[in-house]
């Protein structure tokens, strides 16, 4: 018989072998590794979740070229803003302030308030406080980024901030109210913390065949970017003994 071959033992194994083996086993090791160290780092996100806004729809710009016509949505047309407007206090109850909402996505901070307003997730909105269903028009308190693009460039003036409400408002108007809905200038007032703007306004529309009104407001604020945040309100007549509410948000709005 053939001698069988002598068994090598492991001084017997080329040295390149054993360091590409050891280079594979620590390189799987450090895969492991970083997977397991950095899994606690992902952040929670099952509270107040960035949410993107619905822009403001521009009454200036260009249509694009379409293969078939669209409908185009009217201007909102809205009266001249008063330079300066005291916010007049709204008679009745103000509801209790029992914390405050912190929207770190806005940035700004405002009163969160008793029941029968609760607090609730509301698309495209940040953070919401509502009371009653979902409607058009609804009792509603929302945060946010300012809808649509940023400003080219970041607001300076008091008379910029109060343009920037005025989209604000244009934008509620179209989201907010039924189709033809009127307002009237109820208030008009630098923020009293920080830079921004608070705009009031009594909106008229018909609703169910009846012709009815809420009062809200919008109010911008300046966090450290070039989009401010916005706060908006709107009560309709039916939820009227909260219109005191609207006093209390303008008042206390912050930036964070």
């Amino acid at each position: 018989m053939p001698d069988r071959p002598p068994r090598r033992g492991l001084g017997d194994i080329p040295i390149k072998v054993i360091y590409l083996a050891g280079a594979i086993v620590a390189t799987v090791l450090a895969v492991v590794l970083v997977f397991t160290v950095f899994s606690g780092d992902v952040p929670n996100q099952e509270t107040e979740q960035v949410v993107q806004v619905a822009p403001v729809p521009s009454v200036t710009a260009t249509p694009t070229p379409s293969a078939s016509p669209t409908p185009t949505e009217s201007p909102i047309v809205l009266p001249p803003v008063p330079a300066s407007k005291k916010y007049a206090t709204f008679s009745g109850k103000a509801s209790a302030v029992v914390n405050t909402i912190t929207d770190k996505n806005s940035g700004i901070s405002y009163p969160r308030l008793a029941k029968p307003w609760q607090a609730r997730s509301f698309s495209p909105f940040s953070i919401a406080q509502r009371i009653g269903e979902v409607g058009v028009p609804q009792t509603v308190i929302a945060s946010a980024m300012l809808p649509g693009d940023s400003p080219e460039e970041k607001p300076s003036s008091n008379a910029d901030y109060r343009e920037i409400a005025t989209q604000a408002v244009r934008w509620t108007m179209r989201t907010q109210y039924p189709k033809g809905a009127t307002l009237s200038w109820t208030a008009s007032q630098k923020i009293p913390v920080g830079k921004g703007w608070t705009l009031g306004y009594k909106v008229t529309y018909t609703h169910d065949g009846k012709e009815q009104e809420a009062q809200a407001m919008v109010t911008v604020v300046e966090v450290g970017k070039t989009k401010p945040a916005m706060l908006m309100a709107s009560i309709p007549e039916t939820d009227k003994a909260r219109w005191r509410d609207l006093n209390t948000l303008a008042q206390q709005v912050r930036p964070l």
